[in-house]
């Protein structure tokens, strides 16, 4: 057996190195088991959507807000299919609202994600200085919740376009770290 004097010295950096990296660095999982569990959550907001509200169908910019206080961590569950995005605090839908997700061409991406990043105002740097108000990084890429057009359909670059009011209350109740859900 040869021995590598190397090993353990890059072992200790790599170690370092894991330390050093905030763990919200490392914040999507885009694996297929993700995936399938972002899928099912976004099943689940659904009905919950149906027993908490009623049976809705929300236009365009359109969304709904339960009054009261909601205890438990903030939760953002996507649904690509039905384009709404829905707020858990805890085990309860509190809000949901018609969004507008990424075209085919430009995908918005699926599985489970962090809040990496909050900005109240920023402007895209990869899209013309485009505003993204109430703007909530989930991944390295540039892919955000934020303020935008609402056309009833799946129509930005790949970041997730809510209702301007909705995005501001959204990012009222969001911290970095908060999970973000993205499925079919």
């Amino acid at each position: 057996m040869i021995i590598n004097p190397n090993r353990g010295l890059r072992l200790a950096i790599a170690a370092l190195c894991a330390l050093a990296v905030p763990a919200t660095a490392i914040a999507s999982i885009e694996t297929p088991e993700a995936k399938a569990e972002a899928a099912d959550a976004a099943m689940t907001a659904r009905s919950d959507m149906d027993e908490v509200f009623g049976p809705k169908d929300l236009k365009p910019g359109q969304y709904l807000w339960r009054k009261g206080s909601f205890d438990g961590e903030p939760r953002v569950v996507v649904s690509l299919t039905d384009q709404q995005a829905y707020l858990y605090r805890g085990d309860e839908l509190v809000a949901v609202a018609a969004i507008s997700t990424g075209k085919d061409e430009k995908p918005t991406p699926k599985g489970i994600f962090t809040i990496l990043d909050k900005k109240p105002m920023h402007r895209s740097i990869k899209y013309d200085n485009a505003p993204m108000p109430f703007m909530q990084r989930i991944d390295q890429f540039g892919t955000a919740l934020h303020a935008g057009y609402n056309p009833g359909y799946a129509a930005s670059h790949g970041c997730i376009r809510l209702p301007t009011e909705f995005a501001r209350r959204l990012y009222g109740v969001t911290d970095v770290g908060a999970t973000v859900m993205i499925g079919a």
